[in-house]
């Protein structure tokens, strides 16, 4: 039996998911009340609004959100981005916030999903979700880009050290078209090894970044 493990954020009206960007706007385009007029007795539809923008929740980064000329979600391919090869690296924040090179010199990440667990993602909706939080260095990018890997997810507030204004993890993992994944959650509920992950976006057209279902596959 095969079972399913979300990994993602719900998005909902008014959170706040990177500081200083805006919230979603969630609401009617039609309202249950409103559609009673169009149809007959008994029959009513909703149909929704949502404004926000792209980085909200859990969302995937293509090459497009770095690179002019990278790829777009439109043009990401399902094998990258669906029933991934995954395992999990496990970098408690309580014991540093600086994910090294040396967390994934001892396993193999050709080809696969590399998700690094942190537990950040237990601040998700307060203050303190926003500052001084895990990431990766340029030094572990530069490994993971070399040794194969396919996507890069983190369940904290950025993959990047955002307390400078470089981003070296995003330069190097988009340069080479590796998929990275921001605001993972629920990593602790996945085993090391032996699960599929996916982070499908929308198919949308000239843009980088997008809200994702992401979700590990256990057998």
């Amino acid at each position: 039996m095969k079972r399913f493990i979300d990994v993602s954020h719900t998005v909902e009206h008014g959170m706040i998911t990177f500081k200083g960007l805006p919230a979603p706007i969630i609401c009617d385009y039609l309202s249950r009340e409103e559609s009673r007029s169009r149809y007959e007795p008994g029959t009513e539809f909703q149909i929704g609004k949502i404004e926000m923008v792209s980085n909200t929740g859990t969302y995937i980064d293509s090459p497009f959100h770095r690179y002019a000329n990278g790829k777009d979600l439109s043009e990401l391919a399902l094998e990258n981005l669906a029933n991934l090869d995954a395992i999990v690296v496990r970098a408690d924040y309580r014991n540093g916030i600086e994910v090294g090179k040396h967390f994934f010199e001892k396993i193999s990440v050709k080809g696969k999903a590399v998700l690094v667990n942190t537990n950040w993602s237990e601040l998700w909706r307060t203050d303190a979700y926003f500052e001084n939080h895990s990431f990766l260095t340029e030094e572990a990018a530069v490994y993971l880009r070399d040794r194969g890997a396919v996507l890069v997810g983190i369940d904290s507030h950025n993959i990047d050290d955002t307390r400078g204004k470089s981003r070296p993890v995003h330069t190097v993992l988009l340069k080479s078209e590796i998929v990275v994944a921001e605001h993972l959650c629920n990593l602790n509920q996945l085993p090391d090894t032996r699960f599929a992950f996916t982070a499908v976006p929308p198919k949308v057209k000239g843009m980088g970044t997008f809200p994702v279902r992401a979700f590990a596959t256990l057998h």
